[in-house]
């Protein structure tokens, strides 16, 4: 059994260098959700977020936006709904985040609120994966600081797209 420093499981599946494992979402508004491999051939950059959260409400989702905004042409964008507190959201409150903070990302909810954040390693929210045009995983960040965790995924986002 892997324990870690708190005697709690680790659940992290993902590795830096590695192909990132498939996730599971479930629609919020009816959309079909889309597999890991459906985004292969286009860097991808994953927002774990919550409706709850602050930081994600007021850096994050327009972080999103922007990077869709700016390089929706050479990268995918894809926000993941985890709910650490369990906390239900109703499709009225999705709904009316989507028009209120212009939401130009695809966004689903993360299955029993938290499976793919555990399994993905995420630190709560807002939490960032980037990953490759081959979808192997690039980087791993928390957070919304713009003057840390933003201004580093920025660089990774640069790098990677030089490289695709």
């Amino acid at each position: 059994m892997n324990l870690s420093f708190d005697n709690r499981l680790l659940l992290n599946e993902v590795s830096l260098g590695e192909p990132l494992p498939e996730w599971q979402l479930e629609s919020i508004m009816g959309d079909e959700v889309p597999t890991v491999a459906s985004f292969r051939g286009k860097p991808l950059l994953i927002m774990f977020y919550n409706m709850g959260c602050p930081g994600c409400l007021g850096r994050a989702i327009p972080y999103a936006n922007r990077i869709v905004y700016e390089k929706g042409d050479q990268m995918a964008v894809i926000g993941i709904h985890s709910g650490y507190s369990s906390r239900k959201f109703s499709l009225e409150k999705f709904e009316q985040a989507k028009k209120d903070f212009h939401i130009r990302f695809p966004f689903f909810s993360d299955f029993n609120y938290d499976t793919t954040a555990l399994r993905f390693g995420s630190g709560g929210t807002p939490h960032w994966i980037l990953v490759d045009k081959n979808g192997i995983v690039q980087y791993s960040i928390f957070g919304s600081d713009p003057n840390n965790a933003l201004l580093r995924l920025d660089y990774m986002i640069g790098e990677t797209l030089l490289n695709s």
